[in-house]
């Protein structure tokens, strides 16, 4: 046993060696690494890390079995709560939440407790165990609306307390944001997203592709005419947002969905693919998020130089300290405290640069964070062929626009309660459609919280 107050380093590819392709960046624990790391948690009486995960985890029960190699019974503790273990223990950023409540983390290092619980859902994958469903049918019919994260959630949940379910997905490909946002290098698309979408398939959920609510089906048309009791919004917000500044309409700027999307779920990256993605020389990269960072280092991979341009200090950089350091690792520049105020067009109508302001902080605003303040005369100019802007983004108003009672706030997002009811009786909703763009396991957590309360809205009824 090593020091109990440094956690087990994990292995990872060499960053030179990944700039130059699209394979998982991170390793993974061994069966031995996990248990000697799995010894490290102190088992508390009274587990804070439980409280920091929104999907709540009975976390100390798993990471016990891990100690104890027993590994089939920490992924059904786990699989008591989070439907997408081996997506989690990838994307979550555990730093900010379970890990930042980890008592072993105040004198020492936090548990690892996303590493482990990506091993144990590895390791369930790589021995054939599925998440088992013992529930009796209930006779109830329920839509969910979005097969990410969210809706992923609300569906494996109601399945397992008796509802006939069925996930209906605008693309071609189950996953939501897991496939057409993240890239492979941070979660294998095959390896680790499919096996999680079939994991949901095996309590008995339906999928249904290629249907656009709004356009295909309504709403409306899914409860008069199809005998849906109950419906699940959890459609994300894939509408991108942009600066409004002049020039951001030529070839060679992109927004970071429209990029990522590409690369990621139309496999633009791969030769021979029908889906081609410009291959910029030199690439800006506007936004400091975890988006942000998933574009600079697909750019990247692409065989870009690649300059990431945000407008405050490293140290309010809203991406994964993580995923900011993988990024530099790999050769990703930052010009800090900088924003551009131009897109600079040639004659053909494509970039050929970005004029940029030089910024300085000034008072925190309603954020928290210190408010960014332009610095006069000093522009300059940074040469380049591609930008991509990563700065947000906002539902898609399809779904809204076409069901009657269904209410937004100004930003687009559905209106719900905690609990995810929404303004239309039996609609309810959650994650990025209802918050903007979050993480993740945010997203989880709202489709957690509406699957309970569909089923008390059916138990009221009765």
């Amino acid at each position: 046993m090593g020091d109990v107050l440094v956690r087990v380093p994990i292995s990872e590819q060499d960053p030179k060696v990944r700039a130059t392709n699209f394979e998982e960046v991170c390793l993974g624990y061994t069966e031995e690494e996990a248990v000697e790391e799995a010894g490290r948690c102190l088992n508390c009486k009274k587990p804070m890390c439980v409280g920091g995960c929104p999907v709540s985890i009975n976390i100390p029960a798993f990471i016990e079995q891990v100690k104890e190699r027993n590994f089939e019974r920490a992924y059904e503790i786990i699989s008591e709560s989070s439907a997408l273990p081996a997506v989690c223990g990838r994307v979550c950023p555990q730093e900010s939440q379970c890990e930042g409540k980890c008592i072993r983390g105040i004198k020492g290092e936090a548990v690892a407790i996303g590493k482990l619980e990506r091993f144990v859902a590895d390791w369930a994958r790589e021995n054939g165990i599925k998440p088992k469903n013992t529930s009796t049918p209930n006779g109830h019919k329920v839509a969910v609306i979005g097969s990410g994260p969210s809706g992923l959630t609300a569906a494996g949940d109601l399945a397992k307390l008796g509802y006939d379910v069925t996930v209906f997905e605008a693309l071609h490909e189950m996953g939501g944001v897991l496939v057409y946002g993240i890239p492979e290098f941070r979660l294998p698309k095959d390896k680790v997203v499919k096996a999680e979408v079939e994991n949901v398939k095996a309590l008995g959920v339906k999928f249904e592709k290629n249907v656009i609510i709004g356009r295909s089906i309504t709403i409306d048309e899914l409860m008069e005419n199809e005998g849906f009791e109950a419906v699940f919004i959890g459609s994300g917000a894939g509408l991108p947002m942009f600066m409004h500044i002049p020039g951001e309409q030529a070839n060679g700027v992109f927004s970071a969905n429209e990029y990522l999307t590409r690369n990621n779920l139309m496999k633009a990256f791969k030769e021979g693919y029908d889906t081609p993605i410009a291959r910029g020389k030199k690439v800006v990269v506007v936004g400091g998020g975890n988006v942000a960072m998933d574009a600079a280092r697909t750019a990247l991979r692409l065989g870009a130089e690649v300059h990431v341009v945000y407008r405050r200090s490293e140290a309010e950089l809203p991406a994964r300290a993580e995923e900011v350091h993988h990024a530099k690792e790999e050769g990703v520049i930052f010009d800090l405290l900088q924003n551009p105020v131009e897109i600079l067009v040639n004659e053909e109508g494509s970039v050929r640069g970005c004029k940029v302001i030089k910024m300085e902080l000034g008072e925190p605003d309603a954020s928290g964070r210190r408010r960014p303040v332009e610095i006069p005369g000093s522009e300059y100019e940074i040469e380049c062929d591609t930008v991509i802007m990563s700065l947000g983004t906002s539902p898609n108003p399809l779904i809204s626009s076409t069901t009657a009672g269904l209410d937004t706030n100004k930003k687009g997002c559905l209106i719900a309660t905690e609990q995810g009811a929404t303004t239309k009786d039996a609609v309810f909703a959650g994650g990025d459609a209802v918050t903007g763009a979050a993480t993740v396991i945010l997203a989880m957590g709202a489709g957690k919280t509406a699957a309970a309360a569909i089923d008390e809205y059916f138990k009221s009824k009765n």
